[in-house]
């Protein structure tokens, strides 16, 4: 981890940060987090691409980790991370980079592929496919009591997440989103952190060490911005490019790992979308691998064998 170094960009008003290793000159690979996760989720696939000859580069998003705080995060959009995207790798003199994104970053990422499609030499996502406009709303098939719906609602996180520290938060949201059932809240009086009864411990895979970085970075930053984006944005389909829905298509070579664990496969229509084949409409030049076991957090659950189908893709795209 020594070996990351950390430096901070101006984009569009705002001093974000970002971790990178590797050298300048090497092929790069952006790293795209999801919630509530922050750069350093990407801590074994950057050393490895970095190892492996790429230069890996891990923003936090503003209102995340160690990035700043928009004036008004409540106002934060897609649009605003995607043009962040493109501020950091021009401030890096990056023309060309792999995307590999996680959860909503897999959105960021697919939109940065829409917006700027010669800048991206291949795409990889993790526990979330390409969503077309619109399909976000599936969640309104769920319960009440989803956690989406109730993170959705202006101020109900804020009070549910404001009975604990950040640490606290961060645990409960690992424990939930690693198993294999969607969270949702049994009743109106039961809030999300009630889910996770205050012995269960973290996931295997996930140390107290590397609890105590994100608890320290989510008490800095606050929950407002992540509650924005993704969850209060997700309707917001003006993040897309405005033509027909049969004409969105990412041509670059792209990669979806996904966990046969995760709990995203049980969203409404999700499984069926990813297996049917349905979303190579709009990624037709697209690999999909299952990961037997595999959670939503399947790069930091097996990281060796993530980096290895991440590489392997690299260098097979190497080139193009």
């Amino acid at each position: 981890m020594d070996q990351i170094k950390h430096a901070y960009v101006q984009a569009n008003g705002l001093k974000l940060h970002v971790a990178e290793i590797g050298s300048d000159s090497s092929p790069a690979v952006v790293f795209l987090h999801g919630f509530p996760e922050i750069w350093y989720t990407w801590r074994h696939q950057m050393i490895a691409v970095a190892n492996a000859g790429f230069r890996a580069i891990a923003p936090d998003y503003r209102g995340y980790g160690l990035s700043d705080i928009p004036l008004e995060p409540e106002k934060t959009s897609f649009v605003d991370l995607v043009n962040d995207t493109a501020s950091i790798l021009d401030s890096l003199a990056i023309s060309k980079a792999f995307v590999i994104g996680k959860d909503f970053g897999a959105i960021i990422g697919y939109l940065f592929a829409l917006f700027h499609p010669q800048k991206v030499a291949s795409i990889i996502t993790l526990g979330l496919p390409f969503m077309p406009p619109g399909s976000q709303r599936s969640y309104l098939a769920l319960p009440e009591g989803f956690y989406i719906r109730r993170w959705r609602e202006t101020g109900r996180a804020e009070a549910d997440f404001g009975r604990f520290d950040a640490k606290t938060v961060v645990r409960n949201v690992y424990i939930l989103f690693s198993k294999s059932e969607i969270p949702i809240a049994n009743n109106e009086n039961q809030e999300i952190m009630d889910l996770v009864d205050t012995p269960t411990p973290l996931p295997s895979w996930f140390t107290e060490d590397d609890l105590a970085v994100y608890g320290d970075l989510y008490q800095k930053s606050g929950f407002q911005t992540p509650l924005q984006v993704p969850y209060r944005s997700l309707a917001d389909n003006s993040a897309y490019p405005q033509q027909g829905l049969d004409d969105l298509k990412v041509e670059a070579p792209a990669l979806l790992i996904m966990g046969e664990e995760d709990y995203v496969f049980k969203f409404p229509g999700m499984e069926e979308y990813v297996k049917s084949g349905e979303v190579k409409k709009y990624v037709p030049n697209l690999e999909i691998i299952y990961l037997p076991q595999g959670s939503h957090f399947v790069h930091e659950q097996f990281p060796d064998q993530v980096n290895q189908l991440i590489l392997g893709f690299l260098n097979r795209n190497k080139e193009n």
